[in-house]
């Protein structure tokens, strides 16, 4: 096993659930500026991608206009509609209390990522935070998880990545860091393992068997 000193974690869907909040945004949005009823299929299928770009998907003339409706609909029904992945909490505390560094890296608005952070009080585990607005190019391109990594001041084969989209795990690939796939994502199971991750994870306390020594493990049971 690899001797892992910092894990970084995608948001949405990886550390909060709120596949619930992006498809009914994107419903909502794309209803009152296309008129179209959009499979969720399809809406999944933009899980990971900077949200204009998953909006130019649907219609590049009008995304810039749906960008504005979107924000303001998702943002009134964030806290309703977010949910805490089972074992979170949990396994933050036992990997931070083991002494390694943790990170969140997302396509998200800073503002909108530390909200979803401090919902569930997941902020105090983070030594760093990486959003949207920290670099100009974003996932699967490296700068995202290369800026996570020079802010914890760790080497990219001391680090593991875990996500639930392709984007994540591509972006993390192409850093050098370790891969986990999240298997609870919404999307194609297929999809992720075609980015070939060097973790499954079916669930997220799974992290501790890769990430700690037996002895560790023991001491945060």
């Amino acid at each position: 096993m690899p001797k892992i000193r910092s894990v970084l974690f995608d948001l949405d869907g990886t550390l909060i659930n709120t596949n619930r909040l992006i498809i009914e945004s994107f419903q909502y949005t794309l209803k009152r500026h296309l008129g179209r009823e959009v499979p969720v299929e399809e809406i999944v299928s933009t899980f990971g991608r900077p949200l204009i770009e998953a909006l130019c998907h649907f219609s590049p003339e009008k995304a810039e206009e749906m960008l504005q409706t979107y924000r303001s609909y998702n943002e009134s029904r964030h806290d309703a509609t977010t949910t805490l992945i089972p074992g979170v909490r949990e396994t933050l505390s036992a990997l931070k209390k083991a002494g390694l560094s943790l990170a969140v890296v997302t396509s998200k608005r800073r503002g909108l990522a530390l909200r979803g952070l401090r919902l569930f009080n997941l902020e105090g585990y983070m030594e760093a935070v990486v959003t949207l607005e920290d670099t100009v190019r974003h996932k699967p391109e490296p700068d995202p998880v290369l800026k996570a990594l020079e802010l914890l001041q760790v080497n990219p084969e001391e680090a593991l990545m875990v996500g639930d989209s392709p984007m994540d795990l591509a972006s993390a690939r192409a850093a050098g860091t370790y891969t986990a796939a999240a298997l609870w994502s919404a999307l194609p199971r297929e999809l992720l393992l075609a980015e070939k991750p060097d973790f499954l994870l079916t669930k997220i306390t799974e992290l501790l068997e890769i990430c700690l020594p037996q002895e560790a493990r023991e001491e945060t049971a």
